[in-house]
This record gives structure tokens, C-alpha cells and sequence, in this order.
């Protein structure tokens, strides 16, 4: 595990400075105690992040849970009643690895897979570039296109020229000329720059302009423009930020539906996750989904057990770690302790770092995702892949990550029994000859129920006086809806006078008497 540590080193802590304000910022959105999204952060990357099979992917708290979550604390009675419903989602996400129920990821087309990472990397974007600036009415982690505080994201951008804050858009500005300085010369000047990493010194920077800033009637950063991390006065409160379910409780089926709900949700994303960041790999490894299934089970289990909220494996944080050279897991596990030390030992320290510098550090995160040039290389790669992209990206910006997924989802089934429709059979045309068009049919390999239309059609426009051809050398599966149309067919080819000649690998039959009975003999699937 430690024999990529010069790799995973530096970037589990860029993975800890991305994850820091979305742990926070999750919790705020979700109506829970803000520690509850650390805990949910420590576990992911400890726990979670020691049980998994993947090398690369990072767990916490997601936004597409917020919702979900801020819904189900008030209708279950409080936070303590659903953190029983945290637990048992953990369990049932067990049971979902036992039932080997993580091939589900794989079900989804990779044209989605894809729009799934632009569309976060456009929300990215557009979610901090207000944070950029100092613009900090929503917390940080909100995907959605409607916000909490009433806006909605393009709404929340126009609004920034109202709201600027000088000192935040001056540093927010400097980071991002650190970060693009460290990733573009830097980084090949010399090991030390890969070793230290642009957004450690861009955070660095970032608190000592706070510091030297303060009192300046100009250029002072607020403390709601800044990290939040709670401050616990003494061993005793800092034990007191820890909350534990409330097992009474168990017996409401509310809380089983919940439960379920979320088992749900978090195994869904974690596997499209999974899927997403094995293609970002640039090591092209394979994770297990479903020893994954299990890791998060365990996860939740343990989040849930000390007042933590669902985990799941996210997307931003796992392209950060790939983006910043992490090989194995330790790099997740190694940002998981640091949340651990950093919310003991320095929190004062953390809550000097303002929200800009990490807006720019994530801008730098969604830009590498949403790559101008992929919208593009989709369109040359064909409709069938475009527009069930660009469905998933247009859902993702404009209503929320789960919407956009089942979208791109829909179209791209539409897509499929549309090339089904038009993939059923082939046609080949000859000249007139004996008095009668000469027309030959090929089956294709599959014929199904979906299929039924275009033959029936075709079927139905041959001419009088025709003699048709219908090959099924190649046919290894045929729907009873089709042989039940081959059937009523032939009824109608006597009276328009169509000859049919059967071809199979069983021989040639003209006009054969039973369509039902000949495929019913047939020693093959067909």
C-alpha cells in the first residue's frame, strides 16, 4: 500500500482541502449538525476508503442525498430517530453487495457515464463562481439547480456584481494564478513542486492574507466568508458533537422507508460513480462494485453509529484525487485522518482559510472534468452517443445530478429501441423476373417484440405478385410476437398471391403451412 506514497501523499491533501468545504457545506444544505458531515468525511475516507477495492475513489457526504436527508430529519422526528434510518441503509447495502447487486452500474450506457462528469463539472463551476467572488449565500456542496436561498444558479451568478467581496475575489484571484502557475509550469520544473502541491501553497497564501488583512476597512474577509469548522471549547464538547441513533425508534416504518431510500440512492451513486472514475483512471483499474457495496454498507453503519450522515463514493472528490496524481487508496484513508487531526488540533487554523481560495481550487477540479473539447468528440462520435449526453449534462445543470442520470438514462433507451426498430432486418431488392418481384429478408441475430412494427411494416408494403426470401440462417432468438406476424402473414400471402421461401439451417421450405409449428421443431433457440 505505501509503495506509491510519493504519490498519494500530496494528493490526499488536495482531496482534503476540496473535501473539507463540501463536508461542511453537505451537512448545512442536509438541516444537520455540521460535524455530522465531518464524521460522514472521516469515515468515508478511513473506513471506507481501508474496506474498498477501488485505488482511486473517494467517499463522503454527497449533495444528491441533501435533499433526502433534510426531508426525512424533520418528518422522522429528529436527528437521532434518522440516524436509525443511516444504519439500517448500511445493512441493506450489505445485503445489496451479498446479492451481488453491483453489476447494476454497468447497465448504464457510457454516453451517460460521460455526461454524468461534464455535467458535475459544469455545476462545479457554476456553483463557485459566486463562492470565487464572495458570494457565499449558498453553502458550498449544493448541486441543484434551485437553491436553498432562493435563487437558482444563473440567477445566483447575475446577482454577484451586488455582492462582490473585495478581499475574497483579490485572494480567490491569486489562487487561481498559483493553481494554474503549479499545474502548468511549475509542476514540470522539479520534484519538489510535485511533492508540494499549488493548492497546499494556495491555501497557505490564502490564510496569511487573512491574517494581514484583518482590521483593513477594504480588504477584510468576514467570518461568513471563511471555513466554518466547529470549535470545541474542551475534550467534553468536542465528544459532545457526537450524536447516537435512537434505537427506540426502530419499529417506525417511516424509518424503514427512509432507509431503504437511501440504500438506494447512495448504492446507485456510488456505482455510477465507480464506473465514472474507472474511466477517468488513467491506470485503467477495475473496482469491484460489489466489494464496494460492502465498504459503503460499513460505512454508513459506523457514520450512522457516532452522528454521521450517508456516505457514498463522490465524484469531485475522486476526480481531484486522479487529477492529483493519487495511485492507491491510501491517499483516500491518508485525507480521512487528516479531517480527523486538522478538526482537533487546528481548527482556528482552518477557519482563517477564505471560501475563494477553495472556489479556486474547485474551478480547477469541474474545468478538468468539463473539458471544452469532449463536447466534440461526442458529437463526431454519432446522435446515438450526443444526445443522450448532452441530456444528462442539461438535466444535471438545470434540475439535479439524479434527474440528469435518469434522464440521459431515458433517452438512451429511446436511442436503443429506435436502432432495434431499424436493426430487425434487412432488405435486398431484385429485378422482376417470372412475373413476380423477387424481395429477400434477413433476419437479424435478435428479433424481439421490439421489433415487431418495422417487420409488420415491411411485411404489410410488399407488393402483389411478389416472391419473398425470409433468411433466419443467422436468427438465434425470435420473439412468439414475430413467428405469431410470420404467421398471420402467410394467411394474407395466399390471397395477394406472395410466395414465401423459408431458408434455415435446417434447409429450405416453400411456403411452409405453419410458421408456429416450424420454429416450435427448430432445434435452436429461434
Amino acid at each position: 500500500m505505501f509503495k506509491y506514497l510519493k504519490n498519494d501523499l500530496p494528493a490526499s491533501v488536495v482531496v482534503f482541502f476540496v473535501a473539507l468545504p463540501l463536508c461542511l457545506g453537505i451537512a448545512l444544505a442536509s438541516g444537520a449538525p455540521l460535524f455530522s458531515g465531518l464524521i460522514a468525511g472521516i469515515v468515508g475516507g478511513v473506513i471506507v476508503g481501508a474496506l474498498s477495492g477501488s485505488n482511486i475513489g473517494v467517499s463522503g457526504p454527497a449533495a444528491g442525498l441533501a435533499a433526502i436527508v433534510l426531508v426525512a430529519i424533520g418528518s422522522l422526528g429528529g436527528y437521532q430517530n434518522f440516524l436509525v434510518a443511516v444504519v439500517l441503509a448500511g445493512v441493506i447495502q450489505i445485503l445489496f453487495g451479498v446479492l451481488k447487486l453491483g453489476i447494476i452500474g454497468y447497465y448504464f450506457p457510457s454516453s451517460v457515464i460521460k455526461g454524468m462528469l461534464t455535467g458535475i463539472g459544469i455545476i462545479i463551476i457554476l456553483k463557485q463562481i459566486p463562492h470565487f467572488f464572495g458570494y457565499d449565500a449558498e453553502a458550498e456542496g449544493a448541486d441543484s439547480f434551485m437553491e436553498s436561498s432562493g435563487e437558482n444558479t444563473f440567477s445566483a451568478i447575475f446577482g454577484i456584481a451586488d455582492n462582490i467581496i473585495l478581499g475574497s475575489m483579490i485572494i480567490g484571484i491569486i489562487a487561481l494564478g498559483i493553481l494554474l502557475l503549479w499545474d502548468k509550469v511549475l509542476s514540470k520544473k522539479g520534484k519538489i513542486f510535485q511533492l508540494i502541491q499549488g493548492p497546499l501553497v494556495a491555501v497557505v497564501v490564502g490564510i496569511i492574507f487573512f491574517a494581514v488583512t484583518q482590521g483593513n476597512a477594504t480588504l477584510a474577509i468576514e467570518t461568513s466568508h471563511l471555513v466554518s469548522v466547529p470549535i470545541p471549547d474542551s475534550i467534553d464538547s468536542f465528544m459532545g458533537q457526537f450524536s447516537f441513533p435512537n434505537f427506540n425508534a426502530i419499529a417506525n416504518k417511516d424509518i424503514w422507508i427512509v432507509a431503504f431510500t437511501i440504500a438506494l440512492v447512495a448504492s446507485l451513486e456510488t456505482l455510477l460513480c465507480v464506473e465514472a472514475t474507472d474511466k477517468l483512471d488513467p491506470h485503467k483499474n477495475v473496482t469491484p462494485t460489489n466489494r464496494e457495496l460492502f465498504a459503503q454498507g460499513t460505512g454508513n453503519i459506523i457514520s450512522g453509529l457516532i452522528g454521521g450522515l450517508p456516505i457514498t463514493q463522490v465524484i469531485v472528490r475522486s476526480s481531484a484525487n486522479i487529477q492529483s496524481g493519487g495511485r492507491s487508496k491510501l491517499s483516500a484513508i491518508i485525507h480521512g485522518f487528516f479531517l480527523l487531526i486538522s478538526v482537533i488540533l487546528i481548527p482556528r487554523l482552518l477557519n482563517m482559510i477564505p471560501l475563494s481560495v477553495l472556489a479556486a481550487i474547485l474551478l480547477i477540479v469541474g474545468y478538468k472534468l468539463a473539458k471544452p473539447g469532449l463536447f466534440k468528440k461526442m458529437y463526431d462520435l454519432g446522435w446515438k452517443q450526443f444526445i443522450p449526453f448532452t441530456v444528462t449534462v442539461l438535466g444535471i445543470v438545470f434540475i439535479d445530478l439524479l434527474w440528469g442520470i435518469g434522464l440521459g438514462l431515458l433517452v438512451g433507451i429511446v436511442v436503443i429501441l429506435i436502432k432495434s426498430f431499424q436493426n430487425s432486418h434487412f432488405l435486398h431488392i431484385e429485378d422482376k423476373s417470372n412475373g413476380k418481384h423477387k424481395i429477400k429478408m434477413t433476419l437479424a441475430e435478435e428479433v424481439t417484440f421490439f421489433n415487431k412494427g418495422a417487420i409488420l411494416k415491411e411485411l404489410d408494403s410488399l407488393p402483389i405478385d411478389t416472391y419473398l426470401e425470409l433468411d433466419v440462417r443467422k436468427t438465434r432468438y425470435l420473439d412468439n410476437d414475430i413467428i405469431e406476424i410470420l404467421e398471420d402473414f402467410a394467411f394474407k400471402a395466399r390471397e395477394r398471391n406472395i410466395d414465401i421461401q423459408l431458408i434455415s439451417e435446417r434447409g429450405i421450405v416453400e411456403n411452409p403451412d405453419s410458421f408456429i409449428e416450424f420454429f416450435k421443431l427448430r432445434p435452436k433457440s429461434a
